[in-house]
């Protein structure tokens, strides 16, 4: 039934009344703004669908102020005039207890409801919400072992997977600092296929990356211009894949310095190309170390020990180690060899091997043959022991193929020395 001019007033304020006692319930279902709830999430100044008759309740308030506020000058004087005739006692008293039904916590609630502050991260929360709060426990701010690192860095896992020992690499703190800044897809990953290309094997990369950890500060460009340098030089890439795999830095030394070392062997000790390449290949260290015991060891044999320059070259290049020999060794065997065992510079240069053996183990073998009677190094004589079965073979083929004796005569006569 449509509602006369004087009854739409009424209907309004008896709506207001009703979404005021709404709200005013509600009060107490809802925490108050900037509490937060369980499961981590915190009230918001938004109500959910099930809840719209709040929204409703609102708009209604809003509407019938307006509407009183615009019909009151117009509706003043009819009400006036028909108050008395019209409407009963108890309708009359309605609209001025819902005037009064607004109050200062109603309003109040409305108010911060519409402006909810934000969230802060400072904001207190309960033992329950903080039971259920899971965080990962910090970086160390400063540590002096990577395992502190471990748990918290892929790349550093993932490393460790490969082989690498993280113990060695932590001594050196440049590396380690450069360790934790990479990123194993961007920075890592690129890196082991090119070793794996290069000729590194799998279980090799371990190690590799241990004593070469600096590789990883080269540009991969670079490191892919000194690969295609050496197989410009024929240098094979099986040659290539053993001259890395023995001298780990080799790849870290540019061009214009391999260029260099190559000339300074071929030059130097008047070798072929042929002969250098394959001095390099036994050796490769030669390339990345220093040339200064080289140097060293060339003057020794030349101008103390007193070999000629070509029977230099072939003791160098069967035992390509006596170029960076420890001089006070190199003295010391050729002094016993050459004036104790009376064995002449031809015969030393035939069998160079003995720059490479211990020499207790020389001392000992001989003044056992020297007790039998059996040392005799000349090959003009018979009975003749050569210097390669003399350093080479173990003590039990020794004894019983060059002194004729048992082990454990050897081992007696050695407790007497």
């Amino acid at each position: 039934m449509a509602l006369s001019a004087q009854q739409i007033p009424r209907w309004f304020n008896s709506a207001k009344l009703r979404s005021l006692v709404n709200a005013a319930q509600l009060t107490k279902c809802f925490t108050r703004p900037g509490r937060t709830l369980l499961h981590g999430f915190s009230a918001q100044p938004q109500i959910s669908s099930d809840n719209c008759f709040l929204q409703w309740g609102f708009k209604t308030y809003k509407t019938s102020s307006l509407w009183n506020s615009s019909q009151s000058t117009s509706s003043s004087s009819q009400e006036n005039n028909s108050t008395q005739s019209s409407l009963l006692p108890s309708m009359n008293e309605q609209p001025q207890k819902t005037q009064k039904i607004p109050s200062f916590d109603s309003e109040l609630f409305l108010e911060e409801l519409d402006e909810l502050p934000p969230l802060s991260p400072m904001q207190p929360i309960s033992e329950e919400e903080a039971i259920q709060i899971i965080a990962d426990p910090p970086l160390p701010p400063a540590s002096f072992t990577l395992r502190d690192y471990v748990d918290h860095s892929e790349t550093l896992q993932k490393l460790v997977l490969l082989g690498v020992d993280l113990s060695k690499i932590e001594k050196h703190t440049e590396a380690a600092n450069l360790l934790l800044r990479l990123d194993f897809e961007k920075d890592i990953k690129q890196m082991l296929l090119f070793l794996k290309d290069v000729g590194i094997e799998d279980n090799q990369l371990g190690a590799f990356l241990t004593k070469n950890h600096a590789i990883f500060s080269e540009d991969l460009e670079n490191l892919k211009i000194r690969v295609a340098y050496l197989l410009s030089k024929n240098f094979s890439k099986a040659d290539v894949a053993q001259m890395v795999r023995k001298a780990p830095f080799l790849l870290n030394f540019s061009v214009e310095r391999l260029d260099n070392r190559l000339g300074f062997f071929q030059k130097e000790l008047e070798l072929s190309v042929k002969k250098t390449r394959d001095l390099v290949v036994r050796l490769p260290r030669l390339l990345t170390g220093s040339l200064e015991p080289v140097k060293e060891n060339m003057k020794v044999y030349r101008l103390e020990l007193g070999f000629k320059h070509n029977e230099i070259q072939h003791m160098i290049t069967r035992i390509p180690k006596m170029l960076t020999a420890n001089k006070r060794k190199l003295t010391e065997t050729f002094d016993f060899v050459h004036n104790v065992m009376s064995i002449p510079h031809h015969i030393i240069v035939k069998f160079p091997q003995v720059f490479n053996t211990r020499l207790f183990k020389i001392k000992d073998r001989h003044l056992f043959l020297t007790y039998l009677g059996r040392a005799q190094y000349d090959p003009a004589k018979p009975n003749y022991i050569s210097l390669d079965k003399l350093v080479s073979i173990p003590d039990e083929i020794f004894c019983e193929e060059i002194a004729k004796a048992s082990v454990q005569d050897f081992d007696k006569f050695l407790k007497t020395l």
